[in-house]
C-alpha cells in the first residue's frame, strides 16, 4: 500500500533569525543556518537587506568614522574622518587643520556640545569645530578664536551629557574620568577646578567650580580594570570597563558622583558599540553583543546575551579583529548593527521583539564591508568605507571596483536547519517544493537541498512562473481605460481627461521544483541575486514520502 505524501509548511522561514549554537537535531525550523545579506522585515518574513548609494564623488577616500552635529538652533552638520584627515559634508570637503597639527590615526570619537563639534582620539590632542567655522587645537588655539587649555585630557572616549564633557583613556590613565566646566569644552581653564564663577562659551555666567576628575580605582572589583566607554542613561552615568561596569547616580553634580551599582565579571570591548535603543543599551562584551538592562537584573554567572544563537561565531570574529569594531542602532529600520571589518562581516540584530529566551534575532550582511555608520536625524542610515559616504538605500550596492565607482549585485543566501519531519527514523522521498516569495521576478533564485546535515547540495534554477502582482484590476481606470478620462466640456463634447493613477504593487511567485534523493533529514536553501528590486520568502512547502525504518 503506498503510503501518504507528507508535508512540511516552513511559514516566515528565518522569522527567528541564525542559530548556530544549538545543536541542529529537532531545533525549530523557522531558525535558519545561513541568512546572508537579509534582514527580518516588518512582515516577519527574510528579505533583502537594502544596498548603498554613494554621496561622495571620490574613489580614492576612505571614512572611517562619520558623525552628525546638531547646534542649538537645530541646524545639522556631517563630519567624517579617515585618510589622516577631517571632512566636512558628505561630499567629504577637507577641512583645514590647525597650524602644526598631525593626525597619525583615525579612529575618533566626535560629539557636540553648545553647537560646537568636539574630535577626540587617544595620542592627539583634542580638537573642536567652532561656531566660527574653524577647526581649532583645544589645548594650543589657533587663529586667535579661542585660548589654549593645556589641561584637556587626551582621551581616547569622550561623551558629551549632562551640560558637559566626560573624557577618558588616555596613554597613561585608564581609570580616571575628566570632567568639564558647565557648557565649555574647550575654552580657557574649562577643564581645571576654580573657585567662583565664570562664563560659557555664549558669555552667560555659570558656576566655574564644576570641573574636576573621578578616579574609580578604589571602586572597581577584584583589582584593575580599565575604562573603555562613557554612556548616560536614565539619569545615570554608564562606565564600561572591559571587565565591570560602575553605574553613578547624581551626575548633574559631578563633585558629588555616587556610585549606585557595580556589575563584576561582565564590561565592554570595543568603544563604538555602545548604543542607546530607547529602552535600554547594547554593548559588545568578550563573550557577546549583552543589553544593560539584563546585565543588571542578572548580576550573577552565568548571565544571558542577546547574541547567544550566535556567540561562538561572534566570539570568533572579535578574536579575529583587527581594526576598530563600530556599530549603529537604526529605529525606523529596528536594527543594531555591528561590523567587523577585517573578517567584512555585520552582525544584524533585529529588535522589535526579542525571542522567549531574551536573544534577539541575527542575520548577517557580507560583500558591503562598513568601516562605520550614523544615523542622521532625518532617520536615514549613512556608511563610511572606501569611496567616502554612502546612503543605505534601493537595492543595488555601490563601492569601489580597481579605482572607479561600480554599481552591482549582491547575495541574498538562506539556508534552513536540518528538518526530520517530526520522524528520525524514517527515510523521506523528496517529491515536491512549492516556494512563496516576494518581488524581484526578474533576477535568477537558485533552489538548494541536501540530506542528513550535508554540505553538498542538489541545485535547481527556479522558473519564475505563475506570477501575480496586486496591479490596479486590469490595468484600467474606473469607467474607462488608461490615460483616458471621459467627461465633457461646456459644450457636452467628450474629452479625454487625465488617468487614474495606480500603484504598480509587489510581484508574488509561487514556483514549484521537483525533487529527489532520500534521506532522514532534509536541509533547504534559496540564493537570489538582488539587482534592483526587493525580495522577501514568504512560505516554504515540501511534499515528502516518509519510506523504511532505518
Amino acid at each position: 500500500m503506498a503510503q501518504p505524501l507528507r508535508q512540511l509548511t516552513i511559514q516566515a522561514p528565518a522569522f527567528f533569525g541564525v542559530n548556530t549554537q544549538d545543536s541542529p537535531v529537532g531545533i525549530d525550523p523557522n531558525f535558519a543556518t545561513v541568512a546572508e545579506n537579509a534582514v527580518i522585515d516588518k512582515q516577519g518574513r527574510i528579505a533583502s537587506r537594502k544596498g548603498l548609494s554613494s554621496l561622495t564623488n571620490d574613489a580614492t577616500k576612505t571614512v572611517n568614522t562619520i558623525f552628525e552635529t546638531v547646534s542649538v538652533s537645530g541646524a545639522t552638520q556631517v563630519f567624517a574622518t579617515g585618510d589622516n584627515k577631517i571632512y566636512k559634508g558628505e561630499s567629504l570637503t577637507e577641512v583645514t587643520l590647525p597650524t602644526g597639527y598631525t593626525i597619525t590615526d583615525n579612529n575618533w570619537k566626535i560629539v557636540s556640545l553648545q553647537s560646537n563639534t568636539y574630535f577626540y582620539q587617544r595620542g592627539h590632542n583634542p580638537l573642536v569645530y567652532t561656531t566660527g567655522n574653524v577647526l581649532v587645537d583645544i589645548t594650543v588655539g589657533d587663529g586667535g578664536s579661542i585660548a589654549g587649555d593645556t589641561t584637556a585630557p587626551q582621551a581616547n572616549e569622550v561623551l558629551s551629557a549632562f551640560g558637559r564633557l566626560w573624557a577618558a583613556d588616555t596613554s597613561t590613565n585608564k581609570t580616571t574620568i575628566f570632567f568639564s566646566d558647565t557648557l565649555r569644552g574647550h575654552d580657557a581653564n574649562s577643564w581645571t577646578p576654580q573657585d567662583g564663577t565664570g562664563t560659557d562659551n555664549n558669555g552667560n555666567t555659570i558656576d566655574a567650580n564644576l570641573a574636576g576628575s573621578l578616579d574609580i580605582s578604589l571602586n572597581l572589583p577584584n583589582g584593575t580594570d580599565e575604562i573603555v566607554a562613557l554612556h548616560a542613561h536614565n539619569g545615570f552615568l554608564i562606565i564600561f570597563c572591559k571587565k565591570n561596569i560602575l553605574i553613578y547616580g547624581n551626575p548633574e553634580s559631578p563633585t558629588s558622583l555616587q556610585l549606585t551599582d557595580t556589575i563584576e565579571g561582565v564590561g565592554c570591548i570595543a568603544r563604538d558599540s555602545v548604543q542607546n535603543i530607547g529602552t535600554d543599551v547594547l554593548f559588545l562584551s568578550d563573550t557577546g553583543v549583552r543589553s544593560l538592562g539584563r546585565t543588571i537584573q542578572e548580576k550573577s554567572l552565568p548571565m544571558r546575551d542577546v547574541s547567544k544563537n550566535i556567540r561562538n561565531d561572534l566570539v570568533r570574529a572579535v578574536g579575529q579583529e583587527t581594526q576598530p569594531i563600530k556599530s549603529a542602532y537604526s529605529p525606523d529600520e529596528a536594527f543594531y548593527l555591528l561590523t567587523f571589518p577585517t573578517n567584512k562581516t555585520v552582525f544584524c540584530f533585529d529588535i522589535r521583539q526579542p525571542l522567549p529566551d531574551n536573544a534577539f534575532r541575527v542575520t548577517t550582511w557580507t560583500e558591503m564591508e562598513p568601516l562605520c555608520f550614523e544615523v542622521k536625524r532625518d532617520k536615514s542610515l549613512l556608511i563610511g568605507k572606501l569611496g567616502g559616504v554612502y546612503k543605505y538605500t534601493g537595492f543595488t550596492d555601490k563601492g569601489v571596483v580597481s579605482g572607479s565607482y561600480t554599481s552591482s549585485s549582491y547575495q541574498l543566501r538562506y539556508f534552513s536547519t536540518p528538518m526530520n519531519f517530526g520522524n528520525s527514523s524514517n527515510l523521506k522521498f523528496l517529491k515536491k517544493f512549492k516556494i512563496t516569495v516576494v518581488g524581484n521576478n526578474s533576477s535568477e533564485t537558485v533552489l538548494n537541498w541536501g540530506y542528513d546535515y550535508t554540505t553538498s547540495f542538489n541545485r535547481q534554477l527556479i522558473v519564475n512562473e505563475n506570477t501575480e502582482s496586486n496591479e490596479g484590476i486590469f490595468n484600467v481606470s474606473e469607467f474607462g481605460q488608461v490615460g483616458v478620462d471621459f467627461t465633457q466640456d461646456t459644450s457636452g463634447n467628450t474629452v479625454t481627461g487625465p488617468s487614474a493613477e495606480y500603484s504598480r504593487g509587489i510581484e508574488l511567485q509561487f514556483p514549484t521544483v521537483n525533487g529527489s534523493g532520500s534521506g532522514t533529514t532534509l536541509t533547504v536553501g534559496l540564493e537570489s541575486t538582488i539587482n534592483g528590486t526587493s525580495y522577501s520568502i514568504q512560505q516554504i512547502d515540501i511534499n515528502v514520502l516518509l519510506g523504511r525504518t532505518i
